[in-house]
């Protein structure tokens, strides 16, 4: 991404509403209230006589085992601000009941938060329906994790919500304007998350992020100044055990998903389809900012809207070790991969691997300003039809001083283009070097692209024919995954294909 002024919310976000967290051998027995905001009398939070409003399941304690549900069929209007915690053996549930064919409904009409916990820990939410279109342009999210000088926060599951037009504005900070918002805040005790599942979510009409992390604790070295040092100063403190998978997020104003301030985090087997869509600031699909050890896998990703930055993935500032792999990109007018530092931070350890790319736009690959270390792009398939627009098959913006170092290594990817005027290499410097590549159909202004321009013989499929000039013909990676995008097994020794299949060649008319 490019630079952004992430400004804090502190001063603008509703009041802290904080739940210490309760002990395990706090007297908690696991009871279950209900709600029901279409009944008419006001009850005890019993299944006969249900409450009726936010504000009485607000204003009860929960703790280990309890469970919270809303009736399916219902609409409740407001915020729900749960107090309490769950525990290890027992989390503290929300969710629905009922057999109603409408599921259990929350609309914020406007509020800051659909759902919002805070200072809490060992809660499941799941099968809910949250929307907050009301009031459009303000700081507005679906749910919302929020930890204010907590310290490690445990055993938080979001599962099978519908997430549905929630009309914020353009604001990339803590607080807001999310579906899913996951903030760490304050500064004088460092927090994070540890063990954070995010799963079979549908999320649409969001302005502007889909799953978005930001946190205070993120200060190091890496981030130089990519971030402001006064609204971010505490000490590097990263989330851990953190998944994002199998959710589904369509017609996003701004990012899909961004992760910032983890470690060994994985995303996968999730679908983005439509981001950077109404946001005048920079947006990927999936991207990370000051992360370790991140594997971003199985997702597709598709409907960039435009070029700024509008690619599928991104590995941003002071992003350390992450691995894109066995991903489908496509039709993004961005394109597909951005690796992106800036003001002082660095990039390093980036791995893109055994990932297709169809129809992706102005720049398949761009590496921003900055230093960008180690980085290797290996067995990728890249494809463009007659009606891509032309673009860059690198842009190369690092703008490193001439050196025989290679810290930007392209090897083994498959480049090619079914249209007319081709791509070029756009400032390549010395230390980017291209190696075993396959350039079919592209009119290009540096002339050795490290390999062959012969036809490929590439299927629809994305597979090598019979015959192709690039099976066998790459150069061994150590450590390469050890199977291809279509779950071939790759050898580590022998030489392998060039792009993203490692199988052997194909009848032509097989699809």
């Amino acid at each position: 991404m490019r630079p952004r002024h992430a400004a804090t919310a502190l001063a603008t976000t509703a009041a802290l509403v904080l739940a210490a967290p309760i002990a395990d051998a706090a007297p908690h027995h696991g009871r279950t209230y209900y709600v029901d905001c279409s009944a008419t009398a006001t009850g005890d939070g019993s299944r006969q006589h249900p409450w009726t409003t936010l504000t009485e399941a607000d204003s009860r304690t929960y703790g280990p085992g309890d469970h919270l549900l809303f009736k399916r069929g219902a609409t409740c209007t407001g915020s729900l601000i749960p107090r309490g915690s769950g525990s290890i053996s027992a989390p503290f549930t929300i969710a629905d009941y009922g057999n109603a064919t409408a599921r259990a409904r929350i609309d914020g009409d406007g509020a800051q938060d659909v759902v919002l916990l805070a200072n809490t820990q060992y809660v499941h939410v799941t099968g809910l329906e949250l929307t907050n279109p009301a009031r459009p342009g303000g700081i507005r999210n679906g749910i919302r994790l929020r930890l204010t000088d907590y310290g490690t926060a445990h055993g938080f599951e979001l599962d099978h919500l519908y997430i549905h037009d929630v009309r914020g504005g353009d604001f990339k900070e803590l607080g807001g304007s999310s579906a899913v918002q996951i903030t760490v805040e304050g500064t004088a005790k460092a927090s994070s998350y540890d063990d954070l599942d995010i799963h079979h979510n549908r999320i649409e009409d969001v302005d502007r992020e889909g799953i978005y992390f930001k946190s205070t604790f993120s200060k190091r070295d890496l981030v130089g100044e990519q971030q402001d040092p006064a609204a971010f100063p505490g000490p590097w403190t990263p989330s851990t055990h953190v998944r994002v998978h199998h959710n589904t997020l369509t017609n996003l104003a701004g990012d899909g998903i961004k992760l910032d301030t983890t470690s060994g985090a994985r995303v996968d087997h999730n679908r983005v389809d439509g981001f950077q869509l109404r946001s005048p600031s920079a947006n990927a699909g999936v991207w990370t900012f000051n992360t370790d050890a991140t594997t971003i896998e199985y997702n597709e990703v598709s409907g960039g809207g435009n070029t700024h930055d509008g690619m599928s993935f991104d590995a941003d500032g002071a992003s350390r070790g992450t691995v894109f792999q066995y991903n489908h990109s496509h039709d993004n007018k961005g394109g597909f991969l951005l690796i992106c530092p800036y003001s002082g931070a660095k990039t390093l350890d980036t791995v893109a691997r055994y990932n297709i790319s169809a129809n992706d736009g102005a720049r398949l690959v761009q590496n921003c300003a900055g230093p960008i270390l180690n980085t290797l792009i290996y067995n990728n398939t890249f494809r463009n039809d007659a009606s891509t627009t032309p673009g860059h098959l690198v842009q190369d913006d690092t703008g490193n001083p001439a050196t025989t170092r290679h810290e930007l290594v392209l090897r083994d990817n498959l480049f090619v283009s079914e249209g007319s005027g081709g791509y070029a290499f756009k400032n390549p410097t010395a230390g980017l070097l291209l190696d075993h590549n396959l350039v079919h159909g592209v009119t290009l202004d540096r002339p050795n692209p490290g390999g062959s321009s012969a036809d490929p013989l590439l299927r629809a499929d994305f597979r090598l024919a019979q015959g192709s000039p690039a099976l066998a013909a790459g150069a061994v990676v150590a450590d390469n995954g050890g199977r291809d995008y279509f779950g071939t097994p790759v050898s580590a020794t022998a030489a392998p294909n060039i792009g993203a299949y490692a199988g052997r060649g194909l009848d032509p008319g097989r699809r």
